[in-house]
């Protein structure tokens, strides 16, 4: 008894020790160590609205001190309690780190792991809006907790990237939603309101008070990095104003209208023959004063410094200073603000006003995110800790998100899902089967643990044996003979092959839209040597000419996995042997190799026949397809039917802008369309349906041949049925953009289309 109560005692000592020496997270306006200094500040002053807070702190600094917060390293000015303070933290599927730099959070402390998500590609497979928020809400609430455990410096994360998918060799394609826009959007609002701690349907943001801060990168036309020496620090985007008002502004848009997002990025970018950070138009009339963004504004890191150096846009160091704050920048990512802004001062170039401005945004968030309302441990999200960090419910969710992301491509004679008592003997082989980090793809950080192909595959089936085939990805030494061999003594093969961030990357697009190096023919042998058809699993973001192995027998079935995070594999081997119905389905459309023939510089999104260029993505491309945009295949096949529609015909008096319909008789305008929907397959299965406005003007190449307005999902046992309904609204999902960048609405027949059911609707003007 006496050695039990010994060890209880050393036990309670022992943790009051570790709490001890746990550091205490940066903050402001500590009543303990001086209570009447932070008394006297009103900017300490928590009853009062934080823009006065925010312009009294202003008010009481140096310029010196003033220019040293226009950067990510926002020094520490220790005689106003204000500590060290860094802007920069990543967040794309997971509290993350950018390696080589230093971040906001390191993951060099105690908390070594956060759980790692698939890449967004595959998460928006998932059409699951809802989905999507609750994997924001895990990560701002891990990003906090880490805070609060003293092993973060700063709070504001830069995700997520909203940029169209636009082209299918950009190497950070895979960060984004995809394709669409009205998808982007949709996952822009659901991310932002998850990690900043509001609610799934907005609005409850408590004083605006933030859990962490979201930022939505990079504005705007971003989608090139480095091609053909042509690279995204000098790439000058020629855009379109009805390009910019239907694909590359609405997800910016929504984020800011909808999402409420406190952050936005410039790109580093021209766009028109002006570079993006000092854009006056896009950044100050257009996000602020249309958008009504209230927030602050970043450079992507060491994109000032091009103004001068490198675009030839400004004058000197002090002109590209006073460009870029005038045109509503408030911080820079780099040192160029630290290093020039005092001289662009001394030379009139700057006003005290211009930093002014910057500064109380840049203070109005950080308090926003209660870093000036003394000890975090005392106020919201206060009670967030490591124990709120792997949980098991988080990783739970990861691995439903890559379960429900994974898309089936091809399943011929439903060679899939395997049976359970009857394989014996798999092979798994291919350069992706066993390597961790492949999983998670960029922007990612430590995650609390990975499953790959290889271990997934080990829970199913005891004798597998495995062989890498490739020595890397490109496969240009490999051991055919080996897999071969293997491959011949299995009852089935499952080859997992596919890219990696040697392929595609952040400054690494890729030339080719094949499989790279000999990939190709090494799936080919391995496949005629197998005894039954192969199952071949890609692990990519960006899409994949395949109509090799989509077209060929030897070849039974095709999962695309992304990258699919911590839990990819295990989430690969329940699909492979039926314990989940896979329901993705593709944000992207998937080009044959000879897409590569159309200039990537080329930002066009409508086709032009006359030149033979095709246009892009599945609104305006003309050409072939390997896989469409929304294309995925299931274990059940499910069936729709039009139930109701509230309205059928819309009578206006002439051609009109939207601008020009009241809000009210948009509200009115608006009406359900109720769909059926029927799994009529022997297993239940969660599925995504879609719903289209499709144009019956074939040779009206202004606007979109279909465009995507609703999807919803829904879980269905076998055989069973319900009914699904979308909202729509005719001000949005009837209009196209004009040339000169004017929403209008045109007389015609539109058509809703889900699946293979269509049903007509008449505009009259």
């Amino acid at each position: 008894m006496a050695l039990i109560t010994a060890i209880i005692i050393f036990s309670l000592m022992l943790a009051n020790t570790i709490t001890a020496q746990q550091p205490l997270p940066p903050f402001s306006c500590d009543s303990s160590t001086n209570p009447s200094t932070t008394k006297s500040y009103p900017f300490c002053n928590v009853d009062l609205p934080i823009g006065k807070r925010a312009h009294d702190l202003i008010a009481r600094l140096t310029l010196d001190e003033k220019i040293s917060q226009l950067v990510n390293k926002a020094s520490a000015i220790p005689r106003l309690g204000i500590p060290y303070y860094q802007w920069w933290s990543e967040a794309l599927h997971g509290v993350a780190v950018a390696f080589g730099v230093e971040n906001g959070v390191s993951f060099k402390g105690n908390i070594r792991a956060a759980t790692s998500f698939p890449q967004v590609i595959l998460t928006a497979a998932t059409f699951d809006a809802n989905l999507w928020y609750r994997v924001a809400k895990v990560i701002g609430t891990e990003a906090r907790a880490i805070y609060n455990e003293g092993e973060a410096i700063g709070m504001t994360f830069w995700s997520p990237n909203i940029n169209i998918f636009r082209d299918p060799r950009w190497g950070r394609g895979q960060e984004t939603p995809g394709e669409d826009p009205f998808l982007t959007s949709k996952y822009a609002v659901s991310f932002v309101r998850g990690i900043q701690g509001d609610s799934f349907e907005g609005g409850q943001l408590k004083d605006g008070h933030l859990q962490v801060s979201a930022c939505c990168k990079h504005l705007t036309a971003y989608d090139l990095d480095h091609w053909k020496g042509v690279d995204r620090f000098t790439f000058d985007a020629h855009v379109t104003k009805q390009d910019m008002a239907d694909t590359y502004q609405p997800p910016f848009k929504s984020c800011v209208e909808q999402g409420r997002a406190s952050g936005i990025m410039c790109a580093y970018n021209l766009v028109n023959g002006v570079p993006n950070c000092a854009d006056y138009d896009l950044l100050t009339k257009t996000a602020r004063g249309e958008w009504g963004f209230q927030g602050y504004i970043t450079s992507d890191c060491d994109a000032v410094s091009l103004l001068y150096e490198k675009q030839k846009y400004s004058k000197s160091h002090e002109d590209a200073v006073a460009d870029v704050l005038k045109a509503g920048m408030d911080v820079n990512c780099g040192d160029y603000l630290a290093n020039h802004t005092k001289s662009a001062v001394e030379k009139g170039k700057v006003s005290e006003s211009d930093i002014d401005r910057a500064l109380y945004n840049l203070f109005s968030v950080r308090m926003r995110l209660g870093l000036f309302n003394g000890n975090p441990s005392q106020l919201p999200y206060g009670n967030l800790s490591r124990n709120d960090i792997c949980t098991p419910e988080h990783q739970d969710l990861a691995l439903e998100v890559a379960r429900d992301g994974i898309v089936l491509l091809k399943n011929s004679a439903n060679l899939l899902p395997l049976s359970k008592s009857e394989t014996k003997s798999l092979a798994v082989i291919g350069p992706n089967a066993n390597v961790s980090k492949t999983l998670v793809g960029n922007y990612a950080g430590p995650p609390c643990k990975t499953i790959t192909p290889l271990q997934g595959l080990t829970d199913y089936i005891k004798k597998i044996k495995f062989h890498e085939g490739c020595e890397n990805i490109n496969c240009t030494i490999n051991a055919k003979s080996k897999a071969v061999k293997i491959a011949k003594s299995a009852d089935y093969v499952v080859l997992v092959m596919g890219l990696n961030q040697e392929e595609e990357s952040e400054d690494r697009d890729r030339e080719e839209l094949v499989l790279p190096g000999e990939q190709q023919s090494f799936i080919i042998s391995v496949s005629e040597a197998a005894k039954k058809p192969v199952v071949l699993v890609l692990l990519c973001g960006g899409p994949v000419d395949i109509s090799f192995a989509k077209n060929n027998p030897k070849i039974g079935s095709i999962l695309w996995a992304g990258y699919p995070g911590e839990a990819g594999g295990k989430a690969i081997a329940e699909i492979i042997f039926g314990d989940h119905n896979p329901g993705g389905r593709l944000p992207l459309t998937w080009y044959p190799k000879d897409f590569i023939k159309v200039p990537m510089t080329d930002m066009r999104m409508r086709p032009d026949p006359s030149s033979g260029y095709p246009g892009r993505t599945y609104r305006f491309y003309q050409g072939e397809k390997v896989f469409e945009f929304g294309y995925g295949l299931s274990y059940s096949n499910y069936s729709y039917k039009f139930v109701s529609i509230g309205q059928t015909k819309f009578d206006f008096k002439n051609y009109i802008l939207v601008s020009d319909v009241s809000s009210k008789s948009c509200e009115n305008a608006k009406f359900s369309a109720i769909v059926s929907v029927e799994n009529e397959g022997s297993m239940a299965g969660k599925h995504s349906v879609l719903i289209f406005v499709r144009h019956d003007e074939a040779g009206n190449r202004s606007r979109p041949m279909k465009q995507l307005v609703g999807f919803r999902t829904v879980r269905l046992n076998a055989k069973e049925k319900t009914s699904v309904e979308f909202e729509i609204n005719p001000c949005q999902h009837f209009t196209r953009a004009s040339e000169d960048g004017t929403m209008v609405i045109e007389s015609g027949v539109q058509y809703l289309v889900v699946g293979d059911q269509e049903y007509p609707i008449s505009t009259n003007i």
